[in-house]
């Protein structure tokens, strides 16, 4: 299995490679299961499913951030200005880490803020570094993300 990534800009969202989109929509699953769950769940629990949907949703960030650093060392030889990914590659889990700590109501609505942040950063750096065609991919992951995050916080 070969996961082949373009690294040029071509015109659309490049489908050639379906592994990359289904295992990104079934990272979905946990974000839109919870943000459902925190509305069904009796009070007393609503709390744990909570702290699972920011937990997983700083996971999210954190691995958002971890691309960068990817990004960042495959194009080190090539062009110096990938330092800019290792710059924000550590920015997401910084970012992310606060809404871990603040109550749930407050700390899901700051992590759909972080994801929505990753999002547009990404809209500038992934075209610097010739993959804006993940952009398409990338703003659908990320809107549901966050919106699972706007919806769990809605329930608190």
């Amino acid at each position: 299995m070969q996961l082949r990534m373009p690294l040029s800009d071509v015109p659309g969202e490049p489908h050639e490679y379906p592994l990359i989109h289904n295992l990104g929509y079934a990272g979905l699953i946990p974000l839109v299961g919870l943000a459902l769950l925190v509305w069904l769940v009796t009070p007393d629990l609503q709390a744990w499913v909570a702290l699972a949907l920011a937990a997983y949703a700083a996971l999210i960030a954190s691995f958002l951030g971890g691309i960068h650093w990817g990004i960042g060392w495959s194009r080190l030889a090539q062009a110096p200005d990938g330092q800019a990914h290792f710059i924000w590659g550590v920015m997401p889990s910084l970012l992310a880490w606060p809404g871990l700590v603040m109550p749930p109501y407050a700390g899901l609505a700051w992590l759909g803020v972080v994801l929505i942040v990753c999002y547009l950063v990404d809209r500038r750096l992934y075209a610097q570094a010739g993959l804006g065609a993940w952009l398409k991919l990338r703003f659908r992951l990320s809107a549901v993300a966050a919106l699972s995050c706007f919806i769990g916080a809605g329930a608190l």
